[in-house]
């Protein structure tokens, strides 16, 4: 009889109390109804709980290591222990203790023993130049791994903007023909979670989601989940205020950075930027790239490094000051229109011409 997870989870120090509250959180911030953190705390914490944990293979490509980095620095590490107590963490180079052949073998394990099961997870972008030779594994080019693991994955999940759009390794030149995971694969369901690096909990959340449903959550025309990249950064940031005011930071150390204003003059990309960063935040929710000072770059958002300068506008935003004087000059323009024309039509009535208009006056003058 295997140990049901809500116990193994109190021996650690994790209360129903707070497993339920972590349920019931993760399902509104992805704007689940209210029932469903109840069916993830009942799901994930099965009674008697599941013989064999869903098997998970992760690989990564041409990357950076910043997405495992990312998600192994959660905010809450008794909740990130709750998730991958839930699945089989099956290959994962960074974390795995085996190496080398023992490592492939594992990988090849879990492949054959959880066909058509498992859940595979990407980071990196795919090379294709030179047959693939920029990036190998055993010998092995990314191209061939990714085209034999996703064979007999249930469902695709591109972690970070590098397998979910190319990333960095696709910027021009893209001297190795770096290319994203969707651009290879095409008979799977894929979510892309884009970010340099993504949020931890955006990666945790989708994972939760798949265990708890079975399924990949909605997503939006660019393969992200409409839950974490349903708005842009601009739409929730606590700068907007100042925006809307036409109060800007002309430098990163001028009185208006100073006291909090907008980055938009200094090339902050939010308006166009689609993600959760305004409201999860990073590091505990403590803050994040626009909160400490400095404005969003777009990674979220596929060729941000090609997007045009960092520190440079999108465009430069109407002064609030000249739109009023103008909507004011329009409408007393308006204002003064309405009133001739009321003037003619009283004219028109009283020389007993009701259809008169202002050429008729003009003629009987």
């Amino acid at each position: 009889m295997h140990e049901p997870l809500i116990e193994s989870l109190a021996r650690a120090g994790i209360s129903r109390r707070n497993f339920s509250k972590y349920c019931a959180t993760l399902a509104s911030m992805m704007a689940l109804p209210p029932m469903a953190g109840q069916a993830m705390a009942q799901a994930l914490a099965a009674t008697p709980a599941p013989a064999k944990r869903p098997s998970v293979i992760w690989l990564p490509f041409q990357e950076c290591t910043g997405c495992t980095e990312s998600i192994t620095r959660s905010h809450s590490p008794t909740l990130e222990q709750l998730i991958f107590n839930s699945v089989s963490l099956d290959y994962q180079e960074t974390l795995m203790a085996a190496a080398g052949h023992q490592a492939e073998e594992a990988l090849h394990a879990a492949m054959k023993a959880n066909e058509g099961k498992y859940l595979l997870i990407v980071d990196g972008s795919i090379p294709l130049g030179l047959d693939g030779a920029y990036s190998c594994i055993g010998g092995r080019s990314n191209l061939d791994t990714l085209k034999e693991v996703a064979k007999g994955a249930a469902a695709i999940i591109a972690m970070g903007s590098c397998a979910s759009y190319g990333g960095l390794p696709r910027a021009h030149p893209n001297p190795t023909g770096a290319v994203s995971v969707s651009d290879i694969i095409k008979d799977k369901p894929i979510v892309n979670i884009p970010g340099c690096p993504p949020i931890p909990v955006v990666m945790t959340g989708v994972l939760a989601h798949f265990l708890t449903f079975g399924t990949l959550p909605e997503l939006d025309k660019k393969g992200r989940p409409k839950s974490f990249y349903g708005e842009t950064i601009h739409d929730r940031c606590y700068r907007r205020p100042f925006y809307d005011q036409g109060k800007f930071a002309k430098t990163f150390d001028d009185e208006g950075a100073r006291n909090g204003w907008c980055l938009f003059e200094l090339g902050c990309k939010g308006p166009v930027t689609y993600n959760s960063c305004a409201t999860t935040k990073w590091n505990a929710g403590t803050s994040w790239p626009v909160e400490s000072g400095h404005g969003c770059l777009g990674c979220s958002e596929p060729d941000f490094w090609d997007g045009g300068g960092f520190y440079q506008a999108l465009s430069m935003p109407a002064s609030p000051v000249k739109t009023v004087a103008v909507a004011a000059s329009v409408g007393i323009a308006v204002g003064v229109g309405v009133s001739l024309m009321n003037r003619a039509k009283k004219s028109a009535a009283k020389l007993g011409h009701e259809t008169t208009t202002l050429a008729d006056l003009e003629k009987q003058k």
